[in-house]
């Protein structure tokens, strides 16, 4: 049960709740369960049974999932105000289809899945509003794909950072390590670093630690070798 006001304001300012009745929010709240994990920690395993889903209050998530033929891909990063493992909520899938772990100390909200689906099964106009944010997380799927679907290993690096740029307003920083990267990419680590390498030496980019700058994004945009 969440009891401290800031966190259920918190709870109740995004969009999966700020339109449910206030009796209603409060059964949500009730059955929540304020969540902290360090490092590293693992909040649920690829396999496990689905019932929860989550609101990241602070810190990052990693959503990786293992392949068939034992590589691991890099799925998402979780930011502050980020909702996860929502979707299942609407879909048959009862396990969890990725692993979900702390990249740094992390602080959550774990929020009972099949309470806060009968609710909506109450409210059918905020299931429209959801449907809209799900078309949203849709179309990144698909830019993923489309990168993804790209044969050449520089054309996918060059898409991703072009990608990523948009979505930081103009800053790139890589939150995870390039092994996990280059597994997003499907590529190696070690093409990964050579391809940055070879952007850097074309002075296309500027690279700081884990900072990249892009000096020239139309030609960027179009690298190819």
């Amino acid at each position: 049960m969440l009891s401290d006001s800031t966190t259920l304001a918190l709870l109740r300012e995004h969009q999966l709740f700020d339109r449910l009745p206030d009796s209603a929010f409060q059964e949500v709240g009730n059955l929540a369960i304020y969540r902290r994990l360090h490092n590293l920690d693992i909040l649920f395993h690829q396999g496990d049974l689905a019932e929860r889903f989550y609101l990241l209050l602070e810190g990052q998530i990693i959503l990786t999932r293992v392949l068939p033929e034992g590589n691991e891909k890099l799925v998402e990063v979780i930011q502050p105000g980020q909702i996860f493992a929502d979707s299942l909520l609407f879909c048959d899938t009862r396990h969890y289809p990725v692993t979900a772990s702390a990249l740094k100390s992390s602080g959550l909200i774990s929020i009972d899945g099949a309470h806060y689906r009968r609710l909506l099964e109450e409210q059918p106009s905020i299931c429209l509003e959801l449907l809209a944010s799900f078309s949203i997380r849709l179309h990144q799927r698909l830019a993923e794909i489309d990168t993804l679907a790209v044969a050449n290993a520089s054309r996918r690096v060059a898409r991703f950072l072009c990608q990523e740029q948009a979505a930081g307003n103009g800053k790139i920083k890589l939150n995870v390590s390039k092994r996990l990267i280059a597994s997003q990419l499907g590529i190696q680590p070690e093409t990964f670093s050579r391809i940055l390498h070879r952007l850097i030496d074309a002075g296309l980019i500027a690279m700081e630690q884990r900072n990249i700058r892009i000096i020239n994004t139309l030609k960027l945009a179009s690298y190819h070798e």
